[in-house]
């Protein structure tokens, strides 16, 4: 592995894909493992014993988009895969299948459910397209015929509650915002009692790409006035998820709407983030570089050496990695 040159590079084992969640191999959610990452020491936890991780005063902002039912197979059989809207109306779409490579401007796509998206012009490496829509109410659409996206390390279909987390309320996003996924009730509750304040925002997050550097498309977020309240008396602010850290790092901890296209690096570095935690990333996904952002190369490398040592799983049904910077690692 190299930690030089972000995105960190790795080589990612089959047989650490999570292939189903975690309850369907007799793991509650709050029982897949956790890494604990600081520049001073590492270990290994399960996700329940987060209360016992975090301090009295630490702000922990959770993402509290839902996922939709986002994929939609074509009369011809390939899915396309809903993305994000535009703010002018379109939307951001994913031809899957062969439909990637015979895409072209101005080709309809006819979906089940008598809609069609037409195709207006590429976005980002063709992987990603701007296009109209036949149907007014996007979301009712997916509801009625649509299914949770999901890609070939996971082979077996999940209804779409395995993809929403305790705090989706809000439908939006493509992908589920997988880092709050271990969250239960009784994990939020002794978070609570041991003095850790949860607070929301929301992102609807698009579909993802493993690529880095690819074109970023904006995402529509919320920062509430209490949410940014609370910021601002914390000890440390611990994101649950890349995209709650793109939300706040978009409006420096104040409140605020709107859409963002912000890309976060280490160049850039953060300045309302102590801490994060996320699932694993695939080799060179763009995440890496934001997680370097937030702890530094070295000790993300660190923490994904470890990881791949230890058995730990990746992916949205995987396990997690609570990464704490220099500045987190100070207030403790």
């Amino acid at each position: 592995m190299t930690a030089t040159g972000s995105p960190i590079d790795f080589v990612l084992p089959d047989e650490l894909s999570a292939h189903e969640p975690p309850e369907a191999r007799g793991v509650p959610r709050d029982g897949v493992r956790m890494l604990v990452s600081t520049p001073y020491a590492q270990s290994h936890r399960i996700f329940r014993e987060l209360p016992d991780v975090l301090c009295p005063g630490d702000v922990l902002v959770v993402n509290t988009s839902a996922t939709v039912p986002a994929a939609v197979p074509t009369l011809g059989g390939p899915a396309v895969h809903f993305s994000t809207a535009n703010p002018d109306g379109t939307w951001l779409v994913e031809p899957r299948g062969p439909l990637a490579s015979t895409a072209a401007a101005g080709q309809r796509l006819d979906l089940r459910g008598g809609g069609s998206v037409t195709l207006l012009s590429p976005y980002s490496r063709g992987r990603l397209w701007v296009a109209s829509l036949s149907f007014g109410d996007v979301h009712a659409y997916l509801r009625s015929h649509g299914s949770p996206i999901r890609y070939d390390y996971v082979p077996k279909a999940w209804p779409l509650s395995a993809y929403q987390t305790v705090f989706a309320t809000q439908p939006g996003s493509a992908e589920m915002p997988s880092a709050g996924r271990p969250f239960t009730d009784r994990v939020v509750t002794r978070l609570v009692a041991a003095g850790v304040q949860v607070v929301p925002i929301v992102l609807h997050t698009g579909v993802a790409s493993a690529e880095a550097h690819e074109r970023p498309y904006p995402e529509w977020f919320s920062v509430p006035a209490t949410t940014a309240r609370v910021l601002a008396g914390a000890r440390r602010v611990i994101a649950v998820g890349t995209t709650v850290v793109r939300a706040l790092e978009t409006t420096g901890g104040a409140a605020g709407s709107g859409w963002t296209d912000l890309v976060v690096t280490p160049e850039r570095g953060v300045r309302v983030v102590d801490g994060l935690l996320t699932g694993f990333h695939e080799p060179r996904a763009s995440h890496l570089d934001l997680l370097a952002a937030v702890a530094g190369p070295d000790l993300v490398a660190r923490s994904y050496r470890e990881a791949l040592a230890a058995g730990y799983r990746w992916h949205e049904f995987g396990d997690v990695n609570l990464l704490l910077s220099e500045r987190a690692s100070a207030a403790v």
